[in-house]
């Protein structure tokens, strides 16, 4: 059994509506009674961790990921997917998710694909920790559809007339969504299908001079690579970067996690 830690309690919302923004991408408004407390945070990155629990398990009440991993074997532990909370409206009592679909694969985006109004969501959270800082002289946004979520929102929170440079991978021109901000904001759209990457997208870009605030999010290779060339090539101090490895190809959520924790443990030894 597992040791019970830090008490982590998990809501019960409800479906109320869902919205196809593209091929691939859905989102969820959730609300309902289970909302009611759920304090937001300052982050454009804020997140919140969606629980799909073991159909068929039977779990303690009231529903702790802490209690329930300390009371019961792992194969009837749910499994947790990191989403990005797309909008919070605290006075509409809503809170929106964007969920990418690939068909069958995955567990939440065909959890997504097939929600309906009424239907239950499990979340926990949120957490965070990068917004935009209205004293950085430029601002440069990297991601691939796992963070267009937070991408979108860091747009809107952005102070009018901050100079910003985005950068989106998505599959094709179909992907492609309408970002709002009050921003001088340069939005390339790069397609996968076509053979274009980020990282040779950024290195390519002519760097405004004065203080970068970059964040960089999503597939774990291009993180890597651009935390590199950032770190090392132009010289942007570590504490000014936002960089997350979301996923990683050829893992699923469970393997990735693993193997996220593994690196960090043997960065810790050596």
């Amino acid at each position: 059994m597992a040791k019970a830690g830090k008490p982590r309690p998990i809501r019960r919302l409800r479906v109320l509506r869902k919205e196809q923004l593209t091929p691939h991408m859905i989102r969820i408004v959730a609300g309902g009674e289970g909302l009611r407390g759920y304090q937001h945070n300052e982050f454009t990155d804020a997140y919140v961790k969606v629980i799909f629990p073991v159909a068929g398990a039977e779990y303690p009440e009231p529903l702790d990921l802490g209690a329930i991993k300390a009371a019961l074997p792992r194969e009837q532990w749910p499994s947790t997917r990191t989403y990005t909370v797309r909008q919070y409206d605290e006075l509409a009592g809503e809170l929106t998710l964007d969920f990418v679909c690939h068909g069958d694969t995955g567990l939440a985006g065909p959890w997504a694909a097939a929600a309906a109004p009424g239907d239950e969501l499990l979340l926990s959270g949120p957490g965070g920790a990068y917004a935009p800082d209205p004293a950085a002289d430029w601002h440069l946004l990297v991601g691939d559809e796992s963070a267009l979520p937070a991408i979108g929102a860091a747009l809107e929170a952005m102070p009018p007339g901050a100079l910003v440079h985005a950068f989106v991978l998505v599959e094709d021109a179909a992907e492609r969504q309408s970002l709002s901000t009050k921003a001088d904001a340069q939005v390339r759209w790069l397609h996968r299908s076509a053979g274009e990457d980020l990282v040779g997208a950024v290195r390519e870009l002519e760097f405004p001079a004065g203080d970068v605030q970059p964040f960089v999010h999503g597939e774990a290779g291009f993180v890597r690579e651009l935390r590199r060339y950032l770190l090392t090539e132009r010289g942007v101090a570590k504490e000014r970067l936002s960089l997350s490895g979301y996923w990683r190809v050829g893992k699923n959520d469970e393997e990735w996690r693993e193997e996220k924790a593994a690196e960090r443990a043997t960065e810790r030894t050596t």
